[in-house]
């Protein structure tokens, strides 16, 4: 990912319209990262992902292998009260 202040964006912002297309850029203010611009068509897809719903027969043999063999990270152990 390409980084750039927002002062330089600003100055150039054609330029980091086109580099948008081809990566994503993030924009830094006072040396922290605040924006990101990307392209519509990387933005769809992840908006499409995060919207994904499987239902438990299109999972394969290995998914759910992989599913049954999990463990919680013993840090959230206490949560396991949550459950009596």
């Amino acid at each position: 990912m390409l980084a750039v202040t927002a002062a330089e964006f600003q100055r150039h912002f054609g330029r980091y319209q086109d580099e948008a297309l081809k990566q994503p850029v993030s924009i830094t203010r006072n040396g922290r990262e605040r924006l990101v611009v990307l392209a519509v068509e990387e933005y769809q897809r992840l908006k499409r992902r995060d919207r994904e719903v499987l239902l438990v027969g299109e999972l394969s043999d290995a998914d759910l292998a992989a599913i049954a063999t999990t463990e919680m990270d013993p840090r959230h152990n206490h949560l396991n009260a949550e459950l009596d």
